[in-house]
């Protein structure tokens, strides 16, 4: 399967302004990229990239004042497959995590371990550990949150979510990673591309999508409480703890956001034929 995505932002500074952005394909995808516009920028910019702590693909420039137009676009390659699902994966005793894991048991920004933990541990610590303990999670907030663009708010953390019961796709994820790190299960947090791709179309207007990775028999599974199943063409830009590692756009200095656009999206299977002729 070939997927298209891409995006065009378009922002505005009232002055020059150092910025931080993590619109790229993360390195681990970027081998199975088949075709990709340079990142572009109107004016004109210089830009550099280099790697974070995580492991994200970061590009740094200088914003003039006024506005800022950038665009990036590609093709990538996708096995098609749904993303799995594996009842008898098992959770991992702390003691024996592997050393770079360990951060995503703590608590961070937005992820307040520390005021949901009897929460978690009234809520699911009967349960079985494992799989379907994070199922049952994923299940919970998918139940106890209302999705609305209108609901999004820069501040909310888990807990606001959980009280609050509504959010977008970020506040999905924080509510699901902060009760697995209650229980001791290593969750982080992702940003990228997901396309209704095998679902029927959403007719909102697109936008990149959060979900979670859970850590269970020694590697990472998908979870996304928002949606709820198994989902294809997952394309990750960037993971971090929280929404706090992974800003689209980490401006040092004010800027309005003028526009916004989106995209992700199968290629038909003609487009494909005509390709190869």
């Amino acid at each position: 399967m070939l997927i298209n995505y891409g995006f065009e932002i378009t922002f505005a500074v009232a002055k020059p302004t150092p910025i931080i952005s993590l619109l790229d394909v993360h390195p681990e995808r970027r081998a199975d990229i088949k075709a990709e516009t340079p990142f572009r920028s109107a004016p004109l910019l210089a830009t550099s990239t280099y790697i974070d702590a995580f492991g994200n693909q970061c590009r740094r420039f200088m914003a003039p004042a006024d506005e800022v137009a950038l665009r990036l676009e590609g093709t990538i390659a996708d096995s098609g497959r749904q993303e799995p699902v594996v009842p008898t994966a098992s959770e991992i005793p702390v003691e024996r995590l592997p050393h770079d894991v360990l951060v995503f048991l703590l608590g961070s920004r937005y992820c307040e371990t520390d005021k949901l933990s009897q929460a978690a541990w009234d809520l699911f610590g009967a349960k079985p550990p494992g799989w379907g303990r994070v199922q049952a999670i994923a299940d919970y907030v998918h139940e106890r949150l209302t999705f609305g663009y209108e609901h999004a708010r820069a501040t909310r953390t888990a807990l606001d979510a959980h009280e609050e019961r509504i959010g977008v796709c970020r506040d999905f994820a924080h509510l699901l990673i902060t009760f697995c790190r209650c229980l001791n299960i290593p969750a982080r947090y992702v940003n990228g591309y997901l396309g209704d791709i095998g679902v029927p179309p959403d007719p909102s207007p697109m936008d990149f999508s959060a979900w979670v990775e859970v850590f269970l028999d020694n590697r990472w599974y998908a979870f996304d409480a928002r949606h709820n199943e198994p989902r294809t063409g997952r394309i990750v830009v960037a993971r971090g703890r929280d929404a706090t590692d992974v800003p689209l756009i980490n401006s040092f200095g004010p800027h309005t956001l003028k526009r916004f656009k989106v995209w992700t999206d199968e290629v038909a299977a003609p487009a494909l034929k005509a390709a190869s002729a």
